[in-house]
């Protein structure tokens, strides 16, 4: 019953809920006027009749979401996505114009990437970075690259260019996925994709790592298609209903 409420506008009647339960109206007659008296439900008092989520609803999704742990959700979704598709999946979050790797699943390839959980690397030379740098506001992106100032090279490969790395994150935000060659390391290409919150704020992303031997154009899309699968499922995880900004 307390699901209707995320449906519409989120003010339901008891004749409502009837109709879309199909249950006795006496039963839900009951079951309202208990949910009423513990503060799940509140009348609305300009519409007799109809009510809405009340401050109780609230209180125990806080407390869920006080639960959460962004690295421990995040590790047990890539270890999904990396059961799949057999490569190094990570999660990172963003700090000033840096990523933090926060969980990492390995390839069980005998090539496969060197990293770690708790590494710092330059966001722009990573495609979770650049994904987390395409979802700052304009106004926060423009202010952090102004105090950082150079942008420094991994590889040959990295975007060192202001200008280039404003038009790469331009067709990040348009595609919803980031991509990076050779960019971090000379010998591996990345895919990611933007984990959100219960607001719909970006708070981290999600990336699929494959050693130059194992990356091809075709499987380009499919990694993609996978990582933003994976980011998905840890957006839902931490509350997130879709949309975002």
């Amino acid at each position: 019953m307390l699901e209707l409420f995320l449906e519409g506008d989120g003010t339901l009647s008891a004749p409502d809920i009837t109709r879309k339960l199909q249950l006795p109206r006496t039963t839900v007659h009951e079951l309202v006027t208990t949910l009423a008296a513990r503060s799940y439900l509140v009348s609305l008092p300009d519409q007799p009749g109809r009510y809405r989520l009340g401050v109780r609803a609230y209180q125990l999704g806080s407390r869920y979401a006080e639960q959460l742990d962004l690295a421990a959700e995040g590790q047990q979704v890539a270890r999904e996505v990396a059961e799949t598709c057999d490569e190094t999946v990570h999660v990172a979050i963003l700090e000033d114009l840096d990523v933090i790797y926060i969980a990492k699943v390995d390839s069980t390839h005998a090539v496969r990437m060197v990293s770690a959980a708790g590494r710092r690397l330059p966001a722009h030379c990573t495609s979770v970075g650049k994904m987390l740098l395409a979802s700052l506001p304009p106004e926060e992106l423009a202010l952090r690259m102004e105090e950082e100032g150079e942008l420094a090279a991994m590889t040959h490969q990295s975007i060192t260019d202001p200008e280039a790395l404003h038009a790469a994150l331009a067709d990040i935000r348009a595609r919803g996925i980031a991509t990076e060659h050779r960019e971090s390391n000379p010998d591996v290409s990345c895919v990611a994709a933007p984990v959100h919150d219960s607001t719909g704020r970006v708070v981290a992303a999600l990336s699929i790592s494959v050693p130059m031997i194992r990356w091809t154009e075709t499987r380009e899309p499919e990694l993609a298609a996978l990582a933003a699968k994976g980011a998905a499922d840890l957006s839902s995880r931490l509350g997130h209903r879709g949309g975002g900004r």
